[in-house]
């Protein structure tokens, strides 16, 4: 009887082990079953290792890619439509891996968990991006071959309207690339890149100190041109020339180093660490699956390391993408949108088919600080960039001219948000080894939004 007792436990066992090992592969298909089935292995949807299904659209219905039984792709027929969503569509062999026909193959190609793959005879689904083909275009003959990046989206819905990244390519006549090729040419500098980000992070420390200084208001700093904080030379902070007294707004349009360099150290590094992890830097967003690289900030307890970490220097290195969202929460009074580059999908019978909704950040930033900050940025472009050089754009800006040392030229930043019902956008320009902020990137920044209000 004994022995009946023992079996039987071990049978029940076994049947658990097998009904939990179902259950496991159960749900790891639902929700990995859709990049199962998208592998190239999947002869189905593949032809010599390339997806054969689905089309790729911009937001206006103009071709970026279209996939044929055959695993050849046809791209747009310019040239520079072709070159400016490079990185965003991807190439014909796989090799920008953030590309919406890597990232979004089992929309393409059709997937569910009771059908599996469907789209298995000659009609295709057809993918609508939420970008703008000719904006993106404008945006890469702005950066004029230059490396950086250029990102712009509304900050009421989270629509990408544009996203270049440079270096680029014509996919139709891609270059040979070494192994130890450093260029980022295979790299969408806009999602999975960080660089030094210069005078925009003026825009946390503002915040922070606006939010924990009670007395932030009657803050004012006499800038002298550098401001000492130890014996040795390494311990001075610079500012390109003396800037007289200034309070914060004030200190925020001339740029002044000295004057914030002294705001970090008065905020401390528990705050300006707070701060910036509130401001959403330090964290990763989903574009629709495709993940953001994070910022990385490093603050010490105090000293010239802190001082020039809230000037954007030392060891500060910001993802593109995170900061035009911050942008976003500034205009949008604190939140803001999740970016998003789905628009909307045809399925093969005419029908839509599903893409994912809006959905916002936490607050990013206090929503009076919001108010606050964008009255000093407005003022920056009214006194400093000249309202003059960005015509019909109520703009709202930041420049940021980050220095590299070793006698290279500094990185070109351009931050901000444009007030119009019409023409809701947030932006980040980034223009590598550019020169200074304003002139270089501004101009890049320029001329994507006129292009975006229509007056090109």
């Amino acid at each position: 009887m004994k022995k009946l007792e023992r079996r039987a436990i071990l049978c029940l066992a076994l049947v658990l082990v097998l009904l939990g090992g179902i259950g496991y592969y159960v749900t790891r298909l639902v929700e990995y079953g859709g990049d199962w089935v998208s592998y190239p292995a999947n002869k189905h949807i593949y032809n010599n290792g390339y997806i054969a299904k689905g089309v790729i659209y911009d937001r206006n219905g103009k071709l970026l890619v279209k996939n044929n039984s055959e695993g050849k792709k046809v791209y747009n027929d310019t040239e520079g439509i072709r070159r400016a969503t490079v990185h965003v569509v991807g190439d014909k062999v796989g090799n920008i891996a953030t590309g919406a026909n890597i990232v979004f193959a089992d929309k393409l190609v059709g997937y569910n968990f009771i059908d599996g793959t469907y789209t298995t005879n000659d009609k295709s689904r057809e993918l609508y991006l939420t970008i703008d083909a000719d904006v993106c275009r404008t945006a890469n003959q702005a950066l004029d071959g230059r490396d950086g990046t250029v990102g712009v989206y509304n900050y009421k819905t989270g629509e990408i309207i544009c996203m270049v990244s440079s270096p680029n390519y014509d996919p139709n006549n891609p270059p040979e690339v070494s192994s130890d090729d450093d260029s980022g040419i295979y790299i969408n500098k806009f999602i999975s890149n960080r660089t030094v980000p210069g005078s925009t992070f003026k825009l946390i420390t503002a915040t922070a100190a606006i939010d924990t200084m009670d007395d932030y208001e009657d803050f004012t700093y006499t800038c002298k041109g550098f401001e000492q904080y130890g014996k040795a030379k390494v311990d001075r902070v610079k500012c390109a020339y003396p800037h007289g007294t200034v309070d914060i707004q004030k200190a925020l349009e001339v740029s002044c180093n000295c004057a914030f360099g002294k705001l970090a150290s008065e905020v401390g590094q528990k705050k300006m660490e707070e701060y910036t992890q509130r401001a959403g830097l330090l964290g990763r967003y989903s574009i629709d699956g495709i993940m953001t690289l994070p910022s990385s900030i490093e603050f010490t307890s105090g000293g010239v390391s802190l001082a020039w970490a809230g000037i954007g220097q030392y060891h500060d290195l910001v993802n593109p993408c995170s900061m035009m969202v911050y942008m976003g929460a500034i205009a949008n009074h604190g939140e803001a949108p999740i970016p998003r580059i789905l628009s909307k999908m045809k399925l093969p019978s005419g029908l839509p088919g599903s893409v994912g909704d809006t959905q916002m950040t936490d607050e990013l930033i206090n929503a009076d600080t919001a108010k606050t900050l964008a009255r000093y940025m407005r003022l920056n472009v009214e006194n400093n960039y000249g309202s003059y050089n960005f015509p019909d754009l109520k703009l709202y800006a930041k420049s940021g001219t980050a220095e590299l040392g070793d006698d290279k030229s500094p990185h070109a930043w351009f931050v901000g948000f444009i007030k119009n019902e019409d023409y809701p956008y947030a932006f980040v320009c980034l223009v590598e080894n550019g020169g200074r902020g304003a002139e270089v990137a501004g101009n890049v920044a320029n001329q994507v939004l006129q292009k975006i209000i229509g007056n090109d």
